[in-house]
C-alpha cells in the first residue's frame, strides 16, 4: 500500500508537469522521494520546484522546456536508493537513469549538478541553478530557515542600536527594512543620516543576497479634543 501511494504521488507530479515515458522503475524510485528529506525539505516536492523552475526559465530563453523539466525532476532520482544500496546519489541515479535509456540530457543533469561532469547542455545549467534557487528559499530547509531567522533578527538589532530608534520590521523575506524613530528624538534632516548609517552598518555586518531597503519612518501627530 506504502510502495503504491509512493508511485502514484510521482505518477500525479509527471502527469502535472506533461513528462511521459519514464520507465516504470525509474517511477517508483521517484516516488520513494516522497518519504525523503535534505535538512528538512521534502525531496519529491523539492524534484518538481527544480522540474518547475528549470522549465520555466528553459521556455523563456528559447530551449526545450519539456526536456528541461524532465532533467530537473530526475536530478536527484538517486537519494531514492541510497538505503539499499551502495555508492553516492549521484552514481545510483546515473546508473539507474542510463539502464532505464534516459536521454543524454537528463544524465548529464545528475552528474553536473554535483560537478561530476561539464554541463554539456544549455538545460543542465537551469537544472543546477533551479536546484541552487528550490534549496537556498527562505523557509525551504531548516539549517537555511534558521540562518534566514538569525540574518533578520541581526537586522532588526543593527537597526535597534541608533539613537532615537523606536522600533523596527524586518519585512519582505528580510529585503526591507522599516525603521520606526521617535519624532522628539530624530529630526526630518537626520532621518536621511540615519537611514544612510543603518545600510553602511548592514553591509559591514551581515551576508545576504540581492539588496536590502532600509526606509526610515518619523510620524508626528498633532491631537486635540472639541468639547
Amino acid at each position: 500500500e506504502v510502495e503504491n501511494g509512493m508511485r502514484e504521488a510521482a505518477e500525479e507530479i509527471l502527469y502535472e508537469l506533461g513528462v511521459h515515458g519514464v520507465h516504470p522503475e525509474i517511477v517508483k524510485v521517484l516516488g520513494r522521494l516522497k518519504f525523503r528529506t535534505s535538512y528538512g525539505q521534502n525531496q519529491l516536492l523539492h524534484a518538481k520546484e527544480v522540474a518547475i523552475l528549470a522549465g520555466n526559465m528553459a521556455a523563456e530563453m528559447g530551449f526545450d522546456a519539456t526536456m528541461a523539466k524532465r532533467m530537473g525532476l530526475l536530478h536527484d532520482v538517486g537519494k531514492g536508493m541510497t538505503h539499499e544500496h551502495e555508492g553516492t546519489h549521484v552514481e545510483l541515479g546515473y546508473n539507474l537513469c542510463k539502464k532505464y535509456n534516459e536521454p543524454p540530457q537528463v544524465l548529464n543533469a545528475i552528474k553536473a549538478h554535483h560537478d561530476e561532469e561539464p554541463h554539456l547542455y544549455p538545460e543542465s545549467f537551469l537544472v543546477t541553478a533551479g536546484d541552487a534557487i528550490s534549496g537556498s528559499r527562505p523557509g525551504a530547509r531548516r539549517e537555511m530557515f534558521e540562518t534566514y531567522v538569525k540574518r533578520l533578527e541581526k537586522l532588526e538589532e543593527i537597526a535597534t542600536s541608533f539613537p532615537g530608534v523606536e522600533r523596527c520590521f524586518a519585512i519582505q523575506a528580510g529585503r526591507e527594512l522599516r525603521v520606526l524613530v521617535t519624532p522628539e528624538a530624530v529630526s526630518d534632516e537626520e532621518m536621511t543620516q540615519l537611514s544612510e548609517d543603518t545600510a553602511r552598518r548592514i553591509e559591514a555586518e551581515l551576508q545576504y543576497p540581492g539588496q536590502i531597503k532600509v526606509v526610515v519612518i518619523r510620524e508626528t501627530r498633532a491631537v486635540d479634543f472639541a468639547r
